[in-house]
């Protein structure tokens, strides 16, 4: 009876253990496939520090990177270069690189300095061609990946780029940011052609078109309760003093005003050159993607992309992020340093960053949702090119984490040359990504596959 007893308690010893590694084993393999699915979300490279410093050979779908204002350098103006990309026919064997899982094609080709894109309520795909000063439009997708239809829908603007649908879910007006002023047609949805003459509604400072300065691009966008209409003024130089410029009034800043064109205030200011706007849909919050000064340094001073403080002040001319003053105005304004923002997410320095958007599709996979994605056009004042990318900017609960991760590369060759530029994003009703690309004239469509 006792060795009988023993048996028994031997095989539920047994029995037990076996049911213990098989719970353990399926723990593991759910873990291992949950960390799977969370894709980049858990298996990036974070880049810090000085590593965090890169240039466009070092850019893979996938690295991140974290820069902090303790990561900065002295400045060094000796270390300024002139080092603009030399454009080369893209080679025959190069496309945009994308991660695992997602594949890029081309949308269409041979525009005209295409620039910002922004995507209608109705699916269609409004494009800037800027330098020709008019608005395209592209609509639906062909079996081979192309436009259904293409039209004009406005032309004689002056450097059109910001590009804004109002109200947003039914939309009566398209508005425009030319250089020097805010125009709106007349719309319905599904209209290829504007219905009407442009109407003008506001006047923005204009002019100034030189290298590393003049920034002339105007982005426009609606509050996220459409009762206020932001445009961002870049810079007139790279860093002249406001006080004594007077070509720098309204400059450097986000613009309020009113659905029909009435100043209200200045948002923000000391932001050098927001190029691209966005709302986040999940605070609220107006975000930049902001172009830093030039000629102190190959490391100085880093581009960013940050949720911008209604009255919050950036620094430039005079100081940049960290509380460090610019030694081109050495003693000015000391009673500034305290307010200066340091922005949400700093970027190499000199990238150029443009367009950007926060993803709300349900293609890509979950954990891209609520992240925003940003255009790098490409440094010209930095030794080591950086940039001609799209980064995606990882959010937690619509708050930023102060990384960034390369998503779109392949831009550059080995010699340094450089066939594509990235300039506008936006997120098409299947959720998907179009990318402009004033390197090639074209648009990239950027499909998640899971292949």
């Amino acid at each position: 009876m006792v060795r009988f007893l023993r048996s028994q308690i031997l095989i539920c010893t047994i029995f037990c253990l076996v049911c213990a590694a098989a719970s353990a084993a399926r723990h593991s393999a759910e873990t291992q496939a949950a960390q799977s699915k969370s894709g980049s979300q858990s298996s990036s490279k974070v880049l810090t520090g000085q590593n965090a410093f890169t240039d466009a050979a070092h850019e893979s779908p996938g690295t991140r990177r974290h820069l902090t204002v303790n990561d900065l350098p002295e400045p060094n103006q000796k270390e300024s270069v002139d080092n603009g990309a030399s454009m080369v026919p893209r080679p025959q064997n190069a496309w945009p690189i994308a991660p695992k899982g997602f594949k890029v094609e081309q949308y269409t080709t041979g525009l005209d300095n295409p620039r910002l894109i922004r995507v209608a309520p109705n699916g269609d795909l409004f494009v800037a061609e800027s330098q020709p000063g008019k608005i395209l439009v592209f609509r639906g997708t062909t079996p081979d990946g192309k436009p259904q239809q293409t039209s004009t829908f406005a032309e004689g603007l002056n450097l059109p780029f910001g590009i804004a649908f109002y109200p947003a879910t039914n939309p009566k007006y398209i508005y425009v940011g030319n250089t020097d002023g805010i125009v709106r047609f007349p719309y319905q949805s599904g209209d290829l052609k504007a219905r009407g003459p442009a109407e003008q509604l506001a006047e923005l400072p204009g002019g100034g078109r030189l290298r590393g300065g003049g920034h002339w691009s105007r982005d426009l966008v609606f509050s996220k309760d459409g009762s206020k209409l932001f445009a961002s003024v870049g810079s007139h130089s790279n860093v002249d003093d406001s006080d004594t410029h007077p070509e720098e009034f309204h400059r450097a800043d986000v613009l309020q005003f009113t659905p029909d064109g009435k100043f209200q205030k200045v948002y923000a200011w000391g932001i050098r050159n927001c190029v691209g706007e966005a709302i986040n849909p999940i605070t609220g919050e107006l975000w930049c993607s902001t172009n830093e000064r030039d000629a102190i340094g190959n490391n100085l001073v880093p581009d960013y992309v940050t949720h911008v403080q209604e009255g919050g002040f950036y620094g430039w001319p005079w100081w940049y992020m960290g509380g460090h003053q610019d030694p081109r105005h050495v003693g000015k304004h000391p009673e500034l340093k305290s307010k200066v923002i340091t922005p949400d997410i700093l970027m190499n320095p000199h990238m150029a960053s443009l367009e950007m958007l926060f993803y709300q599709g349900s293609q890509f996979p979950a954990e891209f949702k609520g992240d925003g994605f940003a255009c790098e056009h490409g440094s010209w004042n930095r030794a080591q090119r950086t940039g001609y990318e799209v980064v995606r900017l990882p959010m937690k609960n619509g708050h930023a984490t102060g990384e960034y991760e390369d998503f779109l590369t392949g831009f550059t060759v080995g010699d340094g040359n450089v066939w594509g530029r990235p300039v506008g994003v936006a997120e098409a009703k299947d959720g998907s990504l179009f990318v402009s690309d004033d390197g090639t004239n074209s648009i990239w469509h950027v499909i998640y596959t899971g292949k």
